[in-house]
């Protein structure tokens, strides 16, 4: 790898948008040079410019990541124009909300399609380059749903745990090599990725938690490129969840179907059912954020995620260390 990514060779795909154009950005600042990926074009351009105007050298290819050839074809332009791929950042996704039983099944095919086969070619077709060399970075961008499930979002989740298995499997076959694979489980983030979601509950939807910055996962996944790590989360909710659902599963399953239909489902106004960006990009929503408010700051977030892992810790341990009076418990 080029020291510090100046002139590193750095494919995005997924990079119209939020995390992607936020990632684009921060890799412009470092000196790499960038070859940026998604269906919007005109998007992709205003990206392409912004990172020349930061003084990187960039290129624009418009890409399917559902469709194989075209992913291969990304790399071939990325070699073609720079002479070989130094990091692969795997992007590109999509999200729906709905009922698993209610969501037409064209609509959670095409969720596998975009999150988890795109993470599947895009991986090949990075390590097919990598290996010529024995060497470079792949990083695929999971969630802390690949940790945990989540209600109303069953093909997301499954995605986002394959990603992640995923990438287990490809550190295990690389372990020998100089090839590195990371996987980047971020907690919810502002951007347009909610814009832009399918949505079949029949009501608005909106995102839980507190919202961190793409600006936060770009800078995680640049220092990933610098010094590889196999699994970073990115907030403390995915650990506290995390957690949570090692101590507690049940408990965590209760809270978060809870929260779901309490809290994530906006009842007071109806909207019909749509694919969002599933099947064709959508015009709006090109920036970073999502233009949800900023949440509270880290301090309150950090304390609030700890205070629930130490209540679920401390409940596990009284129950472990109840008396026992030679009755069996089922």
């Amino acid at each position: 790898m080029p020291a510090k990514l100046k002139d590193a060779v750095v494919v995005i795909t997924g990079a119209s948008s939020g995390i992607g154009r936020a990632t684009a950005r921060e890799f412009a600042r470092k000196g790499a040079v960038l070859v940026l990926a998604a269906r919007r074009d005109d998007a992709l351009r205003e990206v392409r410019d912004e990172c020349e105007r930061l003084g990187a050298r960039a290129v624009a290819v418009t890409t399917d990541v559902t469709d194989d050839a075209s992913v291969e074809q990304l790399a071939h332009r990325a070699v073609e124009a720079f002479g070989h791929i130094d990091v692969w950042v795997n992007d590109a996704g999509v999200t729906m909300f709905g009922r698993f039983d209610e969501v037409p099944v064209e609509s959670n095919r095409r969720v596998v399609e975009v999150n988890l086969l795109g993470t599947f070619y895009g991986s090949q077709a990075a390590i097919r380059r990598f290996r010529e060399r024995n060497s470079g970075v792949l990083i695929n961008v999971s969630s802390g749903f690949g940790r945990v499930g989540a209600p109303m979002q069953a093909a997301y989740v499954a995605t986002k745990h394959g990603q992640r298995g995923l990438s287990e499997a490809l550190r295990q076959e690389l372990h020998d090599t100089d090839i590195h694979v990371c996987t980047v489980l971020p907690t919810a983030i502002d951007t347009p990725v909610y814009r832009a979601a399918a949505n079949y509950t029949g009501h608005h939807i909106r995102p839980l938690g507190h919202l961190l910055e793409p600006e936060k996962v770009a800078k995680t996944i640049v220092r990933l490129a610098e010094k590889p790590r196999r699994e970073v989360a990115v907030g403390e909710a995915v650990r506290g969840i995390t957690v949570l659902h090692a101590l507690a599963p049940g408990l965590y399953e209760r809270i978060s179907s809870r929260r779901a239909v309490e809290q994530q489902i906006v009842r007071d106004e109806a909207l019909d059912p749509h694919s969002g960006n599933l099947f064709e990009p959508v015009p709006e929503w090109t920036g970073i954020s999502g233009g949800y408010k900023p949440a509270a700051r880290e301090t309150v977030r950090r304390s609030m995620t700890r205070s629930l892992t130490l209540a679920a810790a401390t409940g596990l341990a009284l129950y472990l260390l109840r008396p026992r009076n030679g009755t069996s418990h089922r």
